[in-house]
């Protein structure tokens, strides 16, 4: 990473309602400048996994009442096969790769933005990681936003908004389906071997800890961008040290 000045893949991972949409809504709305220089992210691009599982459950609710099978998920909302977290990574790199191709200058001016979640019940990081491409694993870093999962809930509860269910910052789960599906998570197992990078397909991808038990993100004030400096300009140091 000699010579360059930003992370080229940031991922962003977490319970649901950790707080990442808003850390990426923090950083759209600092200036480029002060953002480059701060936390070592350029332009932005943007690659979440949410709009497109959305659009499954869309589709199916479409679908049955059309009268055809759902094709993603039971009438629960549940996925048909666990396999189809998987495909939803596959297809994160699938946008990715396109970028790659449409966006003029990604690797030297822009940081792309990728977020998800993914809790033990359904591969966990293990398998998620497992099926990144080596573009991304070869130039990503990994911001880890940590709490627990009764802040998880309370969060989840209070942001969902039952009229925008479809939007980033204001969609949530019922309770029961946040916990069978995210209360236990595999980060510590994933993460327990090195406190700086993690083994992803054999490569080191260097990783940091965003502590945010006492939710600075909700308010997206200075806090935020004072803990963010912090933990980035650590994470910034092993990515260019990988």
């Amino acid at each position: 990473m000699a010579g360059k000045e930003i992370f080229e893949i940031l991922v962003l991972i977490a319970r649901p309602a950790a707080g990442k949409s808003e850390v990426i809504d923090y950083l759209k709305r600092t200036d480029l400048p002060e953002r480059r220089e701060r936390f070592h992210v350029g332009r932005l691009e943007e690659i979440d996994d949410f709009p497109m599982l959305w659009t499954w459950f869309e589709e199916d609710a479409l679908l049955e009442k059309m009268g055809y099978p759902r094709l993603h998920t039971d009438s629960a909302g549940y996925f048909n096969g666990d396999y189809l977290w998987d495909l939803l990574i596959e297809r994160i790199c699938l946008e990715y790769q396109k970028r790659q191709r449409d966006v003029p200058g990604l690797a030297e001016e822009f940081t792309t933005l990728i977020e998800f979640s993914r809790g033990s019940q359904h591969g966990g990081y293990s398998s998620a990681f497992d099926h990144l491409s080596p573009q991304v694993v070869n130039r990503m870093a990994v911001l880890y936003l940590d709490v627990s999962w009764e802040e998880s809930l309370r969060k989840n509860r209070k942001r969902f908004n039952p009229d925008r269910p479809d939007s980033i910052l204001e969609h949530g789960l019922e309770d029961d389906k946040l916990e069978r599906l995210y209360r236990n998570t595999d980060w510590e197992e994933v993460s327990r071997d090195n406190p700086a990078y993690l083994s992803i397909q054999g490569k080191r991808v260097p990783y940091a800890v965003f502590d945010n038990s006492d939710d600075v993100t909700t308010g997206r004030g200075e806090a935020l961008g004072e803990r963010l400096e912090t933990v980035t300009t650590t994470l910034w140091e092993h990515y260019c040290q990988k």
